[in-house]
């Protein structure tokens, strides 16, 4: 780029932290690689970006833009779709002022009207598809987009394959800098150095069934030789804490609502047991760690199990569906953890399932496409 011509990136997208995650990792990559660049977040208005993404240092626009109503014929879909037309305009005005030479769309409902307006502005647009089984909105956009960036294989059947790089999903760069041993990282939660570590994570909100499955074998805890951290969510957490008031101590299960130093809760655990969204999953491969994954059935298109099962028949995860998890999760969990052939098994299939370095792939691939554009311009 000439020095009076700073690369500038619009990116799109949010919801939850499955989404913006990678968005901002992908802000960092750029940011790394041409310390110069400007870059502008669009999102939805109400949604976790609206916070999340300043607090990460970036600027955002906010769209009225939401999720259709089920049925689709429901007559609120009115409403919806005059909120997507809104944003559809406003988010033309924000390309005329911003001017960007590329746009990057990451899943959710504000990646829809942005990349459809850019592109009917002539700006090249670049997806991230963090599943193994494609949003709607990806699928929609992917005849306007030029390039698709994936973390899994055999993503021709959504996306034209000459449009598709395997990149893999940006994580928290904080999770893979983390220097600190199993026995320092378990004595930060106040546990045991020497115990075998169950880490079990539901999302940041929580997860319910995960959360019941612990609750119905409170027993089988106590009287094992096995620690727990338990991240509840914050959601759960009340509920959780009167029932625990209710029995004996288990001094053996940590629980919090919220993990804030989560690369510590990784270096902890010999397991963790997590819900199977793209960007745990990404984690969990880069770190090697053994999991046990229970796919949430409220997803769109059940991708998260999808995602499972793209572990599990490697070799790389057990999966537990949610109908079964109550019965069967902290069982297994318990005769897992102290099984070392089996623990070694998982963690070298997840391993090898790692991409490394995707937010500087993608952050490589952005540039490309707005060098191209530049030169157009001329």
């Amino acid at each position: 780029m000439e020095q009076n011509k700073p690369l500038r990136v619009i990116i799109s997208g949010g919801g939850t932290g499955g989404h913006i995650f990678p968005a901002v990792s992908i802000a960092n990559a750029i940011k790394k690689q041409h310390p110069e660049a400007e870059i502008l977040f669009v999102g939805a208005l109400g949604r976790m970006e609206m916070q999340r993404v300043p607090a990460a240092g970036y600027k955002i626009e906010g769209l009225p833009v939401r999720g259709l109503v089920r049925p689709l014929w429901s007559p609120k879909n009115i409403g919806v779709m005059m909120d997507f037309m809104k944003s559809k305009k406003m988010v033309k005005q924000i390309i005329r002022d911003f001017q960007p030479q590329v746009a990057v769309g990451v899943g959710g409902y504000a990646s829809a009207p942005t990349l459809n307006a850019a592109y009917a502005m002539g700006i090249p647009c670049l997806i991230q598809e963090q599943n193994s089984y494609a949003g709607v909105t990806n699928k929609s956009l992917a005849k306007k987009a030029k390039k698709v960036c994936v973390a899994y294989s055999g993503m021709s059947r959504f996306f034209p394959a000459e449009k598709i790089i395997m990149t893999g999903n940006p994580v928290r760069q904080n999770l893979l800098e983390n220097r600190t041993s199993k026995e320092e990282a378990r004595e930060s939660f106040g546990l045991a150095p020497d115990k075998k570590t169950v880490l079990i994570v539901g999302g940041s909100l929580g997860a319910r069934t995960v959360n019941e499955s612990v609750l119905a074998h409170l027993e089988d805890i106590r009287k094992s030789d096995v620690q727990f951290i338990w991240q509840t969510g914050k959601y759960y957490s009340q509920h959780i804490a009167d029932e625990l008031a209710k029995v004996e101590p288990v001094e053996n299960l940590k629980v919090m609502d919220f993990i804030s130093s989560m690369d510590n809760a990784y270096a902890a655990a010999d397991i963790v047991v997590s819900r199977a969204g793209a960007s745990s999953i990404s984690e969990l491969c880069l770190l090697g760690k053994p999991c046990i994954l229970v796919p949430s059935p409220n997803v769109a298109e059940d991708h998260q199990t999808k995602n499972a099962q793209a572990l599990s028949n490697r070799g790389a995860a057990i999966l537990v569906r949610d109908k079964d998890a109550k019965e069967q999760l902290i069982g297994i969990a318990l005769k897992t953890v102290v099984d070392d052939l089996k623990l070694s098994s998982l963690s070298e299939n997840v391993k090898m399932l790692a991409l490394h370095n995707s937010a500087d792939v993608i952050a490589e691939e952005v540039y490309k496409l707005a060098v191209e554009y530049k030169n157009r311009q001329k």
